[in-house]
């Protein structure tokens, strides 16, 4: 892969794909596992691609109002659907429940700390990571990460010392 000046990553659906996605760890996934899963993949990119200058890492924030409704519905129908689901096929065990990631949850918050615990061990103990800045916006921080990293670039574009033949990589599987 050529190398970038800024990898920007939108964990959210790395997240996603650890606890059901085709790569989901088990049937219910705990939050260190969840996190061991997003660690490595973050850290699978970070070698691939070695960014030079910046990564920044997002997790999706609580939504613009005018999504609230949708995500509110939908998370709903993911509840109603799995309920259905466990009563059709007899199920008797927990079921992981997709709906705590969602900002503010229990769940997100200790994925949160995890994250930023990880960020300074790497950069405290990975000769890779050290050069690099790295910034987090976790789920605290409103708005989704896709939007988070697009206001970033936007920000760094109107700096007076913004280099334009610099390499910028966005990685999210969810948008």
């Amino acid at each position: 892969l050529p190398r970038c000046d800024y990898l920007y990553l939108d964990v959210n659906g790395i997240i996603h794909n650890a606890t059901h996605g085709e790569s989901a760890i088990g049937e219910i996934p705990t939050t260190d596992m969840v996190a061991s899963y997003v660690f490595g993949y973050i850290s699978d990119i970070f070698a691939n691609i070695q960014p030079r200058k910046l990564m920044f890492i997002a997790v999706d924030g609580v939504a613009p109002r005018a999504k609230l409704n949708q995500q509110r519905s939908r998370r709903y129908r993911t509840a109603l659907d799995r309920c259905l689901e466990v009563e059709s096929t007899g199920h008797k065990g927990e079921v992981f429940d997709s709906n705590c990631i969602t900002p503010g949850t229990e769940f997100m918050h200790k994925v949160d700390q995890l994250i930023e615990y990880f960020i300074r061990k790497k950069i405290s103990e990975d000769p890779l990571w050290r050069n690099t800045m790295v910034l987090y916006s976790s789920h605290s921080d409103p708005g989704e990460g896709e939007h988070k990293i697009m206001n970033f670039i936007r920000y760094l574009c109107t700096s007076p010392d913004y280099n334009a033949a610099e390499r910028h990589c966005i990685y999210g599987l969810d948008a």
